[in-house]
Formats: C-alpha cells, sequence, structure tokens
C-alpha cells in the first residue's frame, strides 16, 4: 500500500510538472484510476522514442539508448538520446521565434528572426557527434552523483542550419571576445522565472569553427521538440551540453562565461589525476572541452549466439572528439591481442565513423569481443575506466559485448 501510493505521488508530481499545473481534486481519485494525461507522459509517445530506448529520469526527461539501437549510420529521432536540464518548453512558434546576439564583446546587439537566419545566411548541413559529458558514468567506482548513464548518450544526426560565424560576422565581435554563452526558454525544474536550467558556451576558437551550427532542422526535418525545436546550437565533439537547445539569445563575453552549469563541478574534471573518492577544490577542476577517443559495436546485440564455425560479422562507430580516428581493433581474448577493423572515413570533420570487421572463433564457449579505437595522435581507449573525478565525466574504456558460440 505504501508503495502504490509512492508511486501515485511521483506520477501525480510529474503530471503537474509536465501540464504546468496542480491537478486540482487529485486527491479524490480513484486509487486504480489512470487520468487521460497519463498517456501522453509515455516519453516514448511524447518524444516518438522506441521502446527499447531507457529512461534514467523524468524530471528532467533523460533518456538513453542502448548499443545495438545506435546501429545506423545517421541517428533517427527514435534512438537519439534526451538530456535534459530543465522544463521542456511547450507552445512555441516558429513563425514568432527570434534569436538576439548581444553580450560585451558585441559591437551592436541585433536580433534575427528564424526565417531571417534561414535566408540571410548560407545554410549548411553536417553530421556531428554529441555525446553527453556524463555517458559510462554508471561504471565508476566509487559511485559519481548524476544520471546513470551506460553508452547510449551518444548520436550522430545530421544537421542542418547557418554557422555562428558567420552570424557573429554580421554582428561585429571585438577584439576582447573570449567566449560565448547561449540563453534558452526552458524552465528550471523550480519553476523560477528567474533561473536557467542551464546557459553553458564554448570558447571563441569553437565558435567560430565552420561546423559549429545554429541549427533549425534534424536530418532534413524540424527538430524534434526534445532535442531544441525549433533553434539550437550545435558544437560537435564538445560535451553536448556545449549544444544548447531552445536557443533565443548568444551572449558573446569578454571572460568564460559565467552561466548556470559552468561553474565547477558541473562538467569539469580534475586539471591532474586524483584518487578514487577525494574531493576536489573548485580552483582546480577544469572545463571540459573535447571529447576523448572512443568506440561502440551496434552490431551483434550483446548476448548474441551464434554456431561453431561461424563468421560473426562486427559493425559500430568510432569518434574522437575533435579529432579524426586513426584505426580501431577488436579483441575477443581480454585484451590479451588484438585485431584492426576495417575503418571509414569521416563524411566530414566531428562525424563519428563506422567500422567493421569479421570474427571466427576458436572453438565453443563464451568470449567478450572488445573494440579499442584510436585518435590520429596515437592516444587510444583504455581497456578499463579512466581516471576517476567526481563528477563521473568522460569514461572512455573499451565498450564490450558478448558472445556465445554454440
Amino acid at each position: 500500500m505504501k508503495r502504490r501510493k509512492f508511486v501515485r505521488h511521483i506520477f501525480l508530481g510529474s503530471a503537474a510538472s509536465f501540464i504546468g499545473a496542480d491537478i486540482v481534486f487529485s486527491s479524490s481519485m480513484p486509487e486504480n484510476y489512470r487520468p487521460v494525461i497519463e498517456q501522453d507522459l509515455d516519453p516514448y509517445k511524447l518524444f516518438n522514442k522506441d521502446k527499447g530506448m531507457v529512461v534514467l529520469n523524468n524530471k528532467p526527461w533523460n533518456i538513453e539508448a542502448r548499443a545495438h539501437l545506435l546501429d545506423d549510420r545517421i541517428t533517427p529521432n527514435k534512438y537519439m538520446f534526451i538530456r535534459n536540464n530543465g522544463i521542456i518548453p511547450r507552445d512555441l512558434d516558429a513563425n514568432t521565434w527570434t534569436l538576439t546576439i548581444d553580450g560585451e564583446s558585441v559591437n551592436t546587439p541585433k536580433t534575427y528572426s528564424l526565417k531571417e537566419l534561414k535566408t540571410t545566411f548560407k545554410n549548411y548541413t553536417y553530421q556531428l557527434t554529441l555525446e553527453c559529458g556524463g555517458n559510462g558514468r554508471n561504471e565508476f567506482n566509487p559511485p559519481a552523483k548524476g544520471n546513470q548513464w551506460t553508452v547510449g548518450a551518444v548520436s550522430c544526426a545530421e544537421w542542418t542550419g547557418v554557422r555562428l560565424k558567420d552570424v557573429l560576422n554580421d554582428v561585429g565581435i571585438k577584439n576582447d571576445a573570449v567566449y560565448i554563452g547561449y540563453h534558452g526558454v526552458d524552465t528550471h525544474l523550480s519553476g523560477d522565472p528567474n533561473k536557467e536550467p542551464i546557459s553553458r558556451g564554448v570558447p571563441m576558437h569553437k565558435a567560430l569553427l565552420e561546423e559549429t551550427l545554429i541549427a533549425f532542422k534534424m536530418n532534413g526535418e524540424d527538430i524534434p521538440l526534445a532535442h531544441g525545436y525549433p533553434l539550437r546550437l550545435v558544437a560537435g565533439g564538445w560535451p553536448a551540453s556545449a549544444s544548447g537547445k531552445w536557443i533565443n539569445r548568444i551572449s558573446v563575453r569578454d571572460q568564460v562565461h559565467d552561466g548556470t552549469k559552468m561553474k565547477a563541478p558541473a562538467y569539469r574534471v580534475p586539471c591532474n589525476p586524483v584518487a578514487p573518492g577525494e574531493k576536489v577544490k573548485a580552483e582546480d577542476m577544469c572545463i571540459i572541452e573535447s571529447m576523448p577517443v572512443k568506440s561502440l559495436i551496434t552490431y551483434p546485440k550483446s548476448g548474441a549466439m551464434i554456431d561453431e564455425n561461424q563468421t560473426l560479422k562486427i559493425r559500430g562507430h568510432a569518434w574522437a572528439g575533435e579529432l579524426d580516428v586513426k584505426n580501431v581493433q577488436y579483441s575477443i581474448d581480454f585484451g590479451a591481442t588484438w585485431t584492426d577493423c576495417l575503418l571509414e572515413e569521416p563524411v566530414n570533420r566531428l562525424a563519428w565513423q563506422h567500422f567493421n570487421a569479421n570474427i571466427k572463433f576458436p572453438k565453443k564457449g563464451y568470449y567478450e569481443i572488445w573494440s579499442r579505437a584510436m585518435d590520429r595522435n596515437g592516444i587510444s581507449q583504455p581497456m578499463l575506466i579512466p581516471g576517476w573525478n567526481p563528477k563521473g565525466y568522460l569514461n572512455n574504456a573499451c565498450h564490450r559485448i558478448a558472445v556465445k558460440v554454440k
């Protein structure tokens, strides 16, 4: 009985948060009554996600894919992870949407309508890898607080928009500009309109790269609401928190942006290695920028069973933040030996790269297939969890799947 009341309380709280109002007379609801709004709180229907996706949190919504769901070369919406910090905005009108560029390092602040952005500036399309900085957090020990992502908080969709640098050049930025910060219209979980759930950004060298977009389309269609409709920043290769959703303002700063979740420990790691569980002072933590080299086996699904003497073809993706991936290898003997995979070049910079290999197993039994990628600077994935950090960021240990040969 206590468990049912607890679940009921959680549901009613989520429903009220989602619809933006208290449920009047909720105390009068019959014990087993299912409110009409409940169907709208089904995240799979709400966000058009596959039911194989895993919901980690509903306040705010945080949903990840399983490795085998990410087998597409370009990630479709139904398999794309959701990482939110606040409440998703509702009733957004693209026809009246504007984007303001301001800040102390802008010559003259300027506001653009969405139509003006689309027609004034050349449109570009890139496949861009976005990965949550906490992807893989569930493997850290001691455990790190936060959503316990496994491996599925990563995607590589096709984004269309205008280059941020073209818009900044149109506005005119001062020589003292060092950072940009984004601002969106999502609501803080407290409901306080004066609090931003998140307002992060990137230094000017990242803002001015050709692939950094103010995007309005994902995979050829309007960006889905959960992923930032009608306008979002996309800064591929960096933690996805740098790619703000629902943006209506970008501020050009003469200092490192100091918005919400820019200060330690958010999206920062110790500047120098620390012992597991060690407390780290704020001044000893550095902002995460380019994500580390990583790979993911997307076929077959972990737990696959094959017949003896059968050749198994594996495939997957690899990425390395701002860098290209130089090679990908697999191991079936727990890392004792490694064999090269066939690796494709990226479609464009900051897109993940696809790999495949054909594997023959020596005899019947249980195996694990490990994948290991190396970036063009010769840095490869560690076989075990990398350096511990308080927030559980940047886990790029080798991906592993199980296979049984019968």
